[in-house]
């Protein structure tokens, strides 16, 4: 028996797009499942997509989101399941909202919209699937390896929780995240896969109208809409988004900043002027294989020297933005960050990529450290160094390719290049008070990186 049923139906056009578009509608007592489709046309214009998505909210705040492509959401919602990206709960009566998130709306054509909401009070059968907190044993303090960006079918990915786990076993990995879309919701079974084999990290992509970021080791959902200051429900900008990010204990990280951006690959490109970086610490430069063009991994590696030179100390991050890999794909050449922590835990994690202690490789090991006055630092320590005084640079490498090429990079620009073998160490020298900051890069003849370290600040300039 339904309890209700609403339609909405309006006709959007490109004036519509980057908003936020709600729709109210009331939950009569005694309501067990809530149904909403959306359905539009046309979905592809010219080649490209247009994208909506949905937003759930209850009475009480965020119920889900599904950020997925194509011209039909189905969305369910109940006490014990929910479509993927939604949360499970029981239905509460009051006033809900589902909100139209228009990503994108190709210019030139009506774009007619119809979202029917159900309520229905039909007995719920099945048992809530209870999900237990895994754990992972301590190993102490080392190198740890694995990777910081992700996506399942919570948001638009093409494969589950499991076959995320089961891809990141079968790299080696010490450590997997989930970052999907604008939701959470699937945190709750990553958090019940933690194990001794594998540290399992949680978080979110803010995936905005104008670039992503991730906010990494939360478990709460963060509002992602920048408002204007004349909206209604007041203005939220990016810098404040951040913010709050870093006061609930997270991670926040510019995803892919020089990626594609309208209306190839949807709010992809990241153009905040306040926030070149603005409050973030951390940028991710290498997403997805380093020579893949829609992610311009090579711009935002330049995109990152740049702010270095104006004097932010910045941890560099990689991330397979991995959506669903077939088997044959697993020799693919991602960058996963390996991370020099205190614990194989998600606090000390994190923790150690905030402050740069971390390289990037598809395989080789690189590992940079520096001295000067009896002084020592390794990657994203600042060495403190008096005016003229020798520096000491070392690197280390194992596994590097034949024929590939190192490069001792100072103040974005090349200082030092060398060939050598697969495995050995180098030193280099440079003077204090001269230079702000370095780093090593590893590559392949073609131009590939294969492997890049965090830099080295040089203080007492």
């Amino acid at each position: 028996m339904n309890t209700f049923h609403t339609t909405f139906s309006r006709t959007l056009t490109s004036s519509d797009i980057k908003q936020n578009i709600p729709f109210p509608f009331t939950v009569p007592a005694g309501t067990t499942q809530i149904n909403i489709r959306l359905s539009f046309s046309p979905w592809i214009v010219d080649n490209r997509y247009n994208m909506l998505t949905l937003s759930v909210f209850d009475p009480d705040g965020w119920r889900g989101a599904g950020h997925r492509h194509g011209a039909t959401h189905e969305v369910f919602i109940n006490a014990h399941s929910a479509t993927p990206g939604y949360r499970a709960g029981e239905i509460q009566a009051g006033e809900w909202r589902v909100v139209v998130d228009t990503h994108m709306i190709m210019p030139g054509v009506s774009l007619p919209i119809q979202i029917d909401v159900t309520g229905t009070d039909d007995a719920i059968a099945a048992a809530p699937t209870v999900h237990t907190v895994g754990k992972t044993a301590s190993r102490g303090r080392g190198w740890y390896r694995g990777d910081l960006h992700a996506h399942t079918i919570h948001s638009d990915a093409a494969w589950d929780i499991p076959a995320l786990l089961e891809w990141a076993r079968n790299n080696q990995l010490d450590f997997c995240t989930l970052s999907d879309h604008n939701s959470v919701a699937g945190l709750a079974i990553m958090d019940a896969a933690s194990s001794d084999e594998l540290l399992t990290i949680g978080g979110l992509e803010l995936t905005t109208f104008w670039g992503h970021a991730l906010a990494l080791g939360l478990r709460q959902w963060i509002d992602w809409r920048v408002r204007p200051p004349e909206h209604p429900l007041g203005g939220r900008t990016m810098n404040e988004i951040a913010s709050e990010v870093q006061a609930h204990g997270g991670l926040f990280i510019i995803a892919h900043p020089r990626s594609v951006g309208d209306p190839d690959c949807t709010g992809c490109r990241w153009v905040y002027e306040t926030m070149m970086p603005g409050n973030a610490r951390a940028v991710e430069v290498w997403n997805e294989p380093w020579l893949n063009e829609s992610d311009h991994n090579e711009e935002a590696l330049q995109l990152a020297f740049d702010w270095l030179n104006q004097g932010y100390r910045l941890a560099l991050t990689s991330g397979t933005d991995n959506h669903g890999r077939a088997a044959h794909d697993e020799g693919e050449p991602y960058g996963f960050d390996v991370v020099y922590a205190e614990d194989l835990s998600e606090r000390e994690i994190l923790r150690a990529v905030q402050r740069g202690r971390l390289y990037l490789s598809s395989g080789p090991r690189l590992e940079l450290t520096a001295s000067a006055n009896g002084a020592h630092a390794m990657m994203g320590d600042v060495l403190n160094v008096k005016q003229n005084a020798p520096i000491q640079i070392n690197a280390q490498w194992d596994a590097a390719p034949d024929q590939s090429q190192f490069t001792l990079i100072v103040d974005g620009a090349p200082r030092e290049i060398w060939n050598t073998g697969p495995s050995g160490a180098q030193t280099l020298q440079l003077i204090g008070g001269q230079d702000h900051w370095c780093l090593i890069t590893l590559r392949a003849s073609n131009g590939e990186m294969l492997a890049l370290t965090n830099p080295i600040f040089l203080d007492g300039h």
